[in-house]
């Protein structure tokens, strides 16, 4: 039997730089870096763990990078023999053209091929795919 209540607080991205793709997010995004810690001992100095949250303490999503040791960069879309994305971040904005203009300045590439005209696919800087959406 189900429980009475389940609710889904946060997805974590593994990452090959949590702290500078928390940053990444966090710009984009508006929000504060809540959490971010340095690698442990023995680990490269890219190593770590971070966190993001609505600001204002919000009851929404949380986001969190952690360090994955064998990161691979995803291509999307996919191709065979390579890393895919396991996962895909979707941000609802008002204005297509000024998102994708904020998200380049961020940091942000615009993936070679767009699949919907009123979606934008993005990868940040690790090569995770986002999408801009109206």
């Amino acid at each position: 039997m189900m429980p009475s209540r389940l609710q889904l607080t946060s997805v974590t991205v593994g990452t090959s730089r949590p702290r500078e793709l928390a940053r990444f997010y966090a710009r984009l995004l508006g929000w504060p870096v809540t959490t971010e810690e340095g690698p442990e001992q023995g680990e490269p100095e890219e190593a770590g763990w971070a966190q993001i949250r609505e600001p204002d303490g919000g009851a929404g999503l949380t986001v969190g990078f952690e360090w994955e040791r064998c990161h691979e960069r995803p291509v999307w879309p996919s191709e065979p023999g390579r890393q895919n994305a396991s996962q895909h971040l979707d941000i609802k904005v008002d204005d297509l053209p000024a998102a994708v203009a904020w998200a380049l300045e961020c940091g942000a590439t615009e993936a070679g091929f767009q699949p919907q005209h009123d979606v934008r696919v993005m990868l940040d800087p690790d090569g995770h795919p986002f999408c801009l959406y109206l």
